[in-house]
């Protein structure tokens, strides 16, 4: 149905990280394989990975709430910087009723330094006793407990977490993991020592969305014609949060073609909330190469080489860390493509770069 009638309502197009728009292209292929899996039984750790702005969130929650409403799960977030384990048995006592009951007739949380200063009570070793002991109750119950992480960094919180996460599915005990976060941020998470078992766990990578999808719905939500929807596809190159940012714009300017105005805002909105941080995180080096690839949106790699009179041992570790940031695709044999919408125009107005090789 088109929505050209609602056009003036509330826009639906949102630039809050983390907040679920109106208007989204849902990850169906990424949140169906890991409710199946996790359905089945055949995994019980998964890592949804991307740049920033491609979804992880948003995915994330579409997850918790298609399992919060089914009886045969509980559904806890915890926070990356957290004691995971205490965060976990604090929120099954706080939210489930019959834990809480269980809790209270079976273990003496003030004994593993759970109590009413939940925030400030250190950690006592057998927490992870009192967690195994809820989760066996639960086997009788027939329940399950799925543990989301959101940004996931390598806190002392996450590696304690996996290594006690790895001994409880040892004893088929029914709790479950889904970690989100940035490439390196995970990557970080998988080369820790003693947490093989994470590196193994199922990841999925928030590829761009689809153009026809993009397309069709520019074309139905903001009333522009075909060839202008497929022109704003194409622009936002399948970055999610670039597709929400160009609708945005457009809405609020009641545009029907891609006006400097809007470009303006596009542009600006992508800089101050993603490409600033990106680029910070690069090192010279790295800004320096940028400079050079942007030149072109599809390049070989010999001639970046020949632009820069560098040599391939030079380019392999930029290479690798622009890859890892969600900067570049090279997954074509020797081919570099620039993977967010207009970073050529960032970086020409961010060049300055004092390196020298």
């Amino acid at each position: 149905m088109s929505e050209k009638s609602l056009h003036r309502g509330k826009n639906p197009y949102t630039i809050s990280f983390g907040k679920i728009p109106t208007k989204m292209i849902s990850r169906d292929v990424i949140v169906d394989s890991i409710l199946e899996a996790l359905d089945g039984d055949d995994e019980q750790a998964f890592k949804i990975t991307g740049i920033r702005g491609t979804g992880k969130t948003v995915t994330l929650t579409a997850i918790e709430n298609r399992l919060r409403s089914d009886d045969d799960w509980i559904v806890t977030g915890v926070r990356p910087d957290s004691d995971i384990i205490r965060e976990v048995i604090a929120n099954l006592y706080a939210e489930v009723p019959f834990i809480s009951e269980f809790i209270d007739a079976n273990i003496n949380l003030s004994a593993f330094g759970i109590g009413l200063n939940l925030a400030k009570a250190k950690p006592e070793p057998g927490a992870d006793h009192a967690l195994k002991t809820i989760l066996r109750e639960l086997v009788k119950k027939k329940k399950r407990v799925l543990v989301t992480i959101d940004e996931a960094r390598n806190t002392p919180g996450i590696r304690d977490f996996i290594q006690e996460f790895q001994l409880l599915i040892r004893e088929n005990l029914p709790i479950y993991l889904i970690v989100a976060g940035l490439y390196e941020d995970i990557e970080r998470i998988e080369n820790s020592d003693g947490l093989t078992f994470f590196l193994r766990a199922e990841k999925y990578e928030m590829s761009p969305l689809n153009y026809t999808y993009i397309r069709d719905d520019y074309h139905n939500t903001l009333g522009v014609s075909n060839e202008e929807a497929e022109q704003m596809a194409a622009l936002t190159k399948g970055y999610a949060f670039a597709y929400q940012v160009l609708g945005k714009y457009m809405w609020d300017l009641d545009a029907k073609t891609m006006t400097g105005d809007v470009l303006q805002r596009f542009d600006d909105t992508l800089s101050e909330k993603v490409y600033k941080k990106i680029w910070s995180e690069l090192s010279p080096k790295d800004q320096w190469f940028m400079q050079f690839i942007v030149k072109k949106e599809r390049m070989t790699a010999t001639e970046l080489l020949e632009m820069t009179k560098q040599k391939h041992n030079e380019w392999s570790v930029p290479r690798a860390r622009l890859k890892e940031k969600g900067i570049i695709d090279v997954q074509t044999r020797g081919y570099i493509t620039i993977r967010l919408p207009r970073f050529k125009e960032f970086v020409e107005n961010n060049r300055r770069n004092t390196y020298d090789p």
